[in-house]
């Protein structure tokens, strides 16, 4: 049960941040997060936009820390840490 809260967590941390993501790039430029991948990297601004997104992933963290659930917060963080690696590294 103890691995299966952690995969979850880390599964909602990179939808969050997904969704999280979607919201910044649609309500604040005029491109589109899937179709316009190219631009936005050619631009460096994807990186700026998966931070960004992480955003919702702090306030994810904090409710599962008050519910109790610090195994899922741990996967929130888990998956935040490899977004991390994955900004820095494109």
């Amino acid at each position: 049960m103890q691995k299966k809260d952690l995969f979850i967590g880390f599964i909602i941390g990179l939808v969050a941040a997904t969704l999280g993501a979607y919201i910044m790039v649609e309500s604040l430029t005029h491109y589109n997060l899937f179709t316009d991948y190219k631009k936005l990297q050619e631009e460096e601004l994807l990186g700026k936009v998966i931070t960004l997104g992480s955003i919702l992933n702090i306030i994810l963290f904090f409710v599962l820390i008050k519910k109790n659930k610090e195994l899922m917060a741990r996967g929130i963080v888990l998956a935040t840490i490899i977004l991390t690696l994955f900004t820095m590294f494109i």
